[in-house]
């Protein structure tokens, strides 16, 4: 009977010390698994695009990912069912994660749902979907639109002809940006909008876009532009006119724009704010620190933070990163295209220029553990959610208060 009773000790030993090894070895799994992830882009072709991707390509690239990810860019345009077309079959070939760029905000959650059913992982960045299971990365509901349209009101004093250069239509990002510039310009009787145009996100669009609006409205007195706001610029100059306050994104153009004297006394003020590219790799680092088991977090609504550079607070750099202060690279560096916010030393100290540039990583570089914490978006209804509702003070303005009454 005691043989018995020390085989059985023995046995549930063994069995204990079988299934702590067998869970340490599936966290080595975890580690070690090459997993499949895909780089989705609806809209592709401007330098934001190609930041985003090249962020990401350049952290799939650095250790210990290298040895970890199987990264496969599929760019697939902007027709909504193309993309979703492009999703199913990344869910049939496997994919273990899909980092994308969603063309629509509702007209790919049907096939969103069906991966998620499937154990595959969506990670949106900066444009957002409504369905559920899926993580969005964005600043988009960080107030772009509300904050630079009273920045260009404040310096309208508040009444003058305006331009709106938007981006890409059905998006979210534009649906976004737009409505919360409207709920400020429809408080200002003063303010006429003389002409409204899809410019793509483009230098060369906005710039082709703006200069036929100039043609029929010379008298401009501002523009509110979104990406691709330096072709505004360009436009202007073009035509011989006057420059006017302009607010955009980050491209590199613009803020140097901002800086110069000779602009400023043409007529050129303004603010840089935006869309990070940086986003792509927060998204990614998120997905990749879940399906390696060093995170655990249910699908939600994450927040980027606005980058916000009035005219008076443009510091150019003297090296290759953001350092002391500076936020725009001199010129020659980069294409005036460049988009800036391609740094965050917090969430993505492992990319470089040359990471931004060519999706090269960062010689000696590592990955690095991301903040516990995150920050949770607000629902809006149609750009992150579907049945929810929006806070009160959706379009309150965070960077900037108004200097004239409505």
């Amino acid at each position: 009977m005691r043989n018995w009773k020390r085989l059985g000790r023995a046995t549930m030993l063994c069995t204990t010390a079988a299934v702590a090894l067998a869970g340490l070895v599936g966290s080595a799994h975890a580690e070690d698994k090459k997993f499949k992830i895909y780089l989705s882009l609806s809209y592709s072709g401007n330098a934001w695009q190609s930041e985003a991707a090249n962020i990401v390509k350049a952290l799939a690239a650095t250790p210990p990912y290298d040895k970890q990810v199987e990264l496969i860019e599929v760019i697939s345009g902007t027709d909504p069912q193309a993309q979703i077309s492009a999703y199913e079959s990344m869910i049939e070939a496997g994919a273990d994660g899909i980092v994308t760029f969603p063309i629509s905000s509702t007209a790919l959650n049907r096939v969103i749902k069906r991966g998620c059913e499937q154990g595959v992982k969506f990670f949106t960045y900066d444009a957002t979907v409504t369905e559920p299971c899926a993580y969005n990365v964005s600043y988009i509901t960080s107030g772009f639109g509300e904050n630079s349209a009273q920045a260009l009101v404040n310096e309208l004093g508040g009444k003058g002809k305006i331009f709106l250069s938007r981006g890409v239509p059905g998006n979210s990002v534009d649906k976004r940006h737009t409505d919360g510039a409207m709920h400020i310009f429809k408080q200002y009787p003063g303010i006429e909008i003389a002409a409204e145009y899809y410019s793509y996100w483009d230098d060369r669009t906005t710039q082709q876009e703006t200069a036929k609006a100039l043609a029929a409205h010379p008298d401009v007195d501002g523009i509110w532009a979104q990406a691709g706001e330096y072709g505004a610029i360009q436009a202007l100059q073009d035509a011989g006119s006057k420059l006017v306050p302009i607010t955009g994104e980050n491209s590199n153009g613009l803020r140097l724009a901002l800086a110069n004297p000779d602009m400023q006394a043409k007529g050129l003020k303004g603010v840089s704010a935006g869309s990070p590219p940086a986003q792509s790799g927060y998204a990614f680092k998120l997905l990749m620190e879940i399906l390696t088991g060093k995170r655990t977090l249910e699908p939600t609504n994450i927040e980027y933070p606005l980058p916000w550079v009035p005219a008076a607070s443009v510091q150019v750099c003297a090296g290759d990163t953001f350092e002391n202060g500076c936020n725009v690279f001199p010129e020659g560096k980069v294409p005036s295209s460049f988009v800036t916010e391609v740094f965050n030393p917090e969430l993505l100290p492992e990319l470089s220029l040359t990471s931004a540039l060519d999706g090269k990583p960062t010689p000696g570089a590592t990955i690095q553990p991301l903040p516990a914490d995150v920050v949770k978006a607000p629902n809006e209804p149609g750009i992150n959610c579907q049945n929810c509702e929006p806070p009160a003070d959706l379009y309150k303005l965070t960077k900037i208060q108004p200097t004239v009454s409505p």
